[in-house]
């Protein structure tokens, strides 16, 4: 379980990967930070990455660890880049009751930082989609 101080909004234990709140500040723009460790959401279309086709792999913005295949990619019409499952041990889920709701968060396994959401509306073979904010995440095409 991963623990979060008052003075510092980014994981201070619990991952492999643990910086400051400056640290984390310093390596990211103020749009990844508030996504990653605020929890904020990008606004649907504006990623980049939601047309993103070539062959290649997805990591995490913050520290890097590989979290989604291109070939797990699909269009899900919602404004945002959705895959029907995550690289196994790339990530990780926890229950999410804000705004009166429940859902399930995904973040990164490996530093924490909040990547989106996984819902049971997906196509096969997994019948999920991971909703995920793309400034969470950089791309790495296949060399």
């Amino acid at each position: 379980m991963a623990l979060f101080s008052k003075s510092n909004i980014a994981p201070t234990e619990g991952y492999e990967v643990i910086k400051s709140d400056e640290d984390w500040r310093r390596q990211l723009t103020p749009e990844q930070f508030a996504v990653m460790f605020e929890h904020a959401t990008e606004r649907p279309g504006s990623s980049p990455l939601l047309h993103e086709k070539r062959p290649g792999t997805f990591v995490c913005a913050a520290c890097g660890a590989p979290a989604y295949d291109m070939d797990t990619k699909f269009e899900s019409g919602t404004g945002w880049p959705s895959f029907v499952a995550p690289i196994e041990g790339g990530t990780a889920t926890q229950t999410d009751r804000s705004f009166f709701m429940v859902r399930t968060e995904v973040h990164c396994a490996k530093c924490g930082a909040h990547q989106g959401h996984v819902f049971e509306d997906g196509p096969a073979p997994t019948g999920l989609r991971y909703c995920i904010n793309g400034a969470s995440l950089k791309f790495k095409p296949k060399a």
